[in-house]
């Protein structure tokens, strides 16, 4: 990978801020030199700070260019991987830690890293004794900024992997690409098991054995939430980008469902409410359609699934009560909870007179 894949990445802005504010945080800025570190990505400090900006892939490069030219260290990328727990991840890192085993944990960033870093690829290929994990960076850059992205995600993945396994994965085997920067790199202090440097690809090498070690962490509940979570978002990025209904859809999938209030997000776009609530209108929506429709789509879901209760549903829509659910499912559905489940499960389908009042 000395040539990185130059397959066009694309250009929409995908790649949340928390990422580029970790990296401020490590280097200890203040708010007044924020403006350095965005240089040259036509990023105001308030676009920074505001959670519904998201990045280009050539944006997120240049803050990288940046933030190594600010800090002359050449351990920051290790800093920062070594910050890039599961919970960093947002839905994705909710999706990961709350997995079955570390095979599924890895599956679900192969899945959802689009939704995240939308100029890295993830390619898995299982053998009989071991997972090869294969990292594409599909963007150009600097060898600098390569090294940094490749320390990065062999970290995240090591991460994931403590998190779910208890402790360091030393039976792990990462490969570079990079030449061995030298033993004061600090390689050692940071990747447990064994390094490889100047080879072809940046890969991690799992053993199949660790892949399948139980998650104590696992958690039925938050693994579908955050599943369906992760999956809207990834079809939210195939929609209409630059619409206010857009922006309004993320922000309430990156925050638990059913949070979001017409006020905040109102604010987060540094609008007000009205003017919301117009431009909204002109797109042929409303704040609350918005709502309810991600609502119906995770709570027919959850019912199709089978496994939770209507009262479990109901807290993880965060709904203060199970009857509170039961009205809105009915407004939605036309049909209670128990009935739309009952003929799901029984036909494969909705029944014909009690469809919903929308396809979420």
């Amino acid at each position: 990978m000395n040539q990185m894949t130059q397959a066009n990445p694309s250009a929409l802005a995908s790649i949340p801020t928390s990422y580029t504010r970790l990296i401020a945080q490590e280097l200890g800025m203040h708010a007044s030199n924020l403006p350095e570190l965005l240089r040259g990505t036509h990023l105001t400090v308030e676009q920074l700070l505001d959670e519904a900006t998201r990045l280009t892939a050539q944006q997120q490069i240049q803050i990288i260019e940046n933030a190594l030219r600010l800090s002359e260290d050449d351990k920051l990328g290790l800093r920062i991987g070594r910050r890039l727990t599961p919970a960093a991840h947002g839905p994705m890192g909710y999706l990961a830690s709350s997995s079955p085993d570390l095979l599924a944990a890895i599956e679900a960033f192969q899945a959802f890293l689009p939704t995240r870093v939308s100029f890295v690829r993830l390619d898995l290929k299982p053998r009989r004794d071991q997972l090869i994990i294969r990292c594409t960076l599909d963007a150009e850059m600097s060898p600098e900024v390569s090294r940094f992205m490749a320390e990065i995600c062999a970290l995240a993945m090591l991460s994931c992997a403590e998190f779910i396994i208890g402790r360091p994965a030393h039976e792990v085997e990462t490969c570079f690409v990079h030449p061995d920067p030298g033993p004061g790199a600090g390689y050692g202090d940071h990747i447990p098991g064994n390094v490889l440097f100047s080879c072809d690809e940046l890969l991690v090498r799992v053993p199949m054995a660790l892949c399948r070690i139980p998650n104590v962490s696992a958690n039925h509940e938050s693994y579908a939430l955050a599943r369906e979570q992760c999956e809207a978002i990834l079809a939210n990025l195939r929609g209409e980008p630059g619409s206010c209904r857009r922006k309004i859809e993320t922000m309430m999938l990156s925050l638990p469902i059913g949070t979001l209030t017409e006020e905040d997000a109102a604010e987060a776009l540094f609008i007000s409410k009205r003017t919301l609530a117009r431009r909204l209108k002109e797109e042929g929506a409303g704040f609350r359609q918005i709502r309810d429709e991600i609502l119906a789509r995770q709570a027919r879901s959850y019912l199709r699934d089978g496994r939770l209760s209507v009262e479990a549903i109901a807290t993880l829509l965060n709904y203060h009560d199970s009857a509170s659910f039961r009205r809105a499912f009915k407004r939605w559905f036309r049909m209670t909870p128990d009935q739309y489940r009952q003929q799901s499960m029984g036909n494969g389908i909705i029944g014909r007179t009690g469809g919903p009042l929308w396809t979420p």
